[in-house]
């Protein structure tokens, strides 16, 4: 099944977000599989980010939340808040271009 799970941050996250950089990035390529599309959300494009959106495959939606918890920027305190959604593709056949 396909989720997003949608991060909001600390709006004080900007230290957390630098300090653990690193290792959350190498935690989003370690579950690749699963992490199919991640990256942040932000008001403007040079704006520190507010949150992060990620589109998992997984079995079901405690699958996703272990996943989430176990992000490096969960661990260190930088999320303030998780929704994991149901997603489907509207265009099945469709390629995502990014």
């Amino acid at each position: 099944m396909l989720f997003v799970a949608l991060f909001e941050d600390k709006p004080e996250g900007a230290v957390v977000r630098r300090e653990h950089m690193d290792a959350h990035i190498a935690y989003l390529e370690r579950h690749a599989d699963a992490i199919r599309v991640a990256g942040p959300l932000r008001g403007e494009l040079s704006a520190i980010p507010m949150g992060a959106c990620w589109i998992v495959e997984a079995p079901d939606k405690a699958a996703v939340e272990r996943l989430c918890q176990a992000d490096p920027f969960w661990q260190a305190g930088l999320r303030s808040k998780l929704t994991i959604l149901h997603w489907s593709k509207a265009f099945e056949g469709r390629q995502t271009l990014i």
